[in-house]
């Protein structure tokens, strides 16, 4: 790879324009007082030195990297509630400015680690001074128990280079269970918790006023 910089700047504007379109549905539920089912959002592209570690890894020559490495630029929705991650998925099915191509449920089918997700792929048109440019991108959907427990497990993936030792491998898939009881306790309470937060909101808002 010659030019990093250049190769990267499409994913860069990628995220930064899906980061801002995706965090306007928030806004747009909170515009309509409806509960929102994206708590916050968030975007990275792949620092070069873990594009080559995954290259790699996967067996991906440097010279197939778009067409072969589907998470080059990445962002996170998270929700609040289990139920919301497929309310999430259906808006992002009915959406134009980008296609599909690809989705994994890993909630419905979690990882042999415990590992709980909700991922969508999709090419996105990046539009440069040289014209559109279709780019792979992936879009992890998850509650924040989820994102809490897969952040650990990626620190402690690095520490041990996916080598884990069997006692902290159990406890980690011990954890992950403890994280999903957690999501779904929090859903038999849904109800409390959305009007609890209508009031704190309606709160701020007057206070503001």
């Amino acid at each position: 790879m010659k030019n990093w910089e250049q190769f990267l700047a499409p994913y860069k504007q990628a995220v930064d324009e899906l980061k801002v379109k995706l965090k306007g549905m928030r806004s747009q539920f909170n515009q309509e007082d409806e509960h929102s089912p994206i708590e916050f959002v968030t975007g990275r592209v792949k620092p070069i030195a873990s594009i080559l570690d995954k290259a790699n890894v996967k067996g991906i020559p440097l010279d197939k990297l778009e067409t072969e490495m589907q998470d080059i630029a990445g962002l996170r929705m998270m929700c609040p509630f289990v139920d919301d991650i497929i309310r999430v998925v259906e808006l992002l099915r009915k959406r134009n400015d980008f296609e599909i191509v690809e989705e994994r449920d890993y909630i419905l089918h979690k990882k042999k680690s415990g590992y709980r997700s909700y991922h969508v792929v999709i090419t996105y048109p990046v539009q440069t001074i040289k014209g559109e440019k279709r780019i792979l991108m992936e879009i992890q959907i998850r509650t924040l128990a989820m994102n809490f427990w897969a952040t650990i497990e990626h620190s402690l993936n690095y520490k041990y280079k996916g080598q884990f030792p069997k006692d902290i491998q159990m406890r980690l898939q011990s954890a992950a269970e403890a994280a999903f009881r957690l999501d779904e306790e929090m859903s038999t309470i849904r109800g409390e918790i959305q009007e609890a937060q209508a009031i704190f909101n309606r709160k701020k808002e007057t206070k503001k006023d």
